[in-house]
């Protein structure tokens, strides 16, 4: 009967995520990965088989998280609220370890190099957007936005001013959040029927 690991496998891979959110693929070596998680090279790769492998575990985890957090906040505030507060809750986290997208992060160091995981943070994005779409219809329904709107197009949009907010939040956390707050204050004027 094989041994049980001795390890948390959700707490070593929210560990890796920290560490190639932060550092990117390219620059978290293996000997990062192992030192971080505390893992000797044999079980390293008997836990997660190659840095790749993990690294779209990272993703996952950093998607499902996001997800989460936004799941979250629209049980507590409602779709539209959810949406307003979002882009603020975002970049307000002090203990991330990038105030950037890991996923747009990924996708603009991975494509360049024509690596198989830009797709997969490509994917996690589509996602996010989708999600994004989904609390938009949702709001609508409700007639917090005019019909006149496509949910589509407005999911796309907020998800290219959140990845903008995140990269100034990067150079400048007074003027991110400004801009959070003009995401947000944008967002309720989307109930104007004309």
């Amino acid at each position: 009967m094989p041994r049980r690991p001795n390890y948390d496998r959700d707490d070593l891979i929210e560990r890796a995520r920290d560490l190639f959110w932060q550092y990117g693929w390219a620059g978290t070596s293996l000997k990062d990965l192992e030192a971080a998680l505390q893992m000797k090279p044999g079980s390293f790769y008997a836990a997660f088989g190659s840095k790749d492998a993990l690294f779209e575990l990272a993703l996952d985890k950093y998607t499902s998280d996001g997800s989460a957090r936004l799941g979250a906040l629209t049980e507590k505030l409602g779709p539209l609220q959810a949406l307003q507060q979002f882009p603020a809750h975002v970049i307000a986290n002090d203990a991330a370890p990038a105030k950037a997208c890991m996923l747009s992060k990924t996708y603009l160091e991975l494509q360049a190099r024509g690596h198989s995981l830009a797709a997969k943070a490509d994917k996690n994005l589509t996602q996010m957007e989708a999600q994004f779409a989904g609390l938009f219809a949702q709001a609508q329904a409700q007639g917090d936005i005019a019909p006149r709107h496509d949910p589509q197009k407005l999911a796309r949009k907020y998800q290219s001013d959140l990845l903008g907010l995140r990269v100034t939040a990067e150079r400048n956390e007074a003027d991110a959040i400004a801009i959070a707050a003009d995401i947000a204050e944008g967002l309720t004027r989307l109930s104007e029927m004309a």
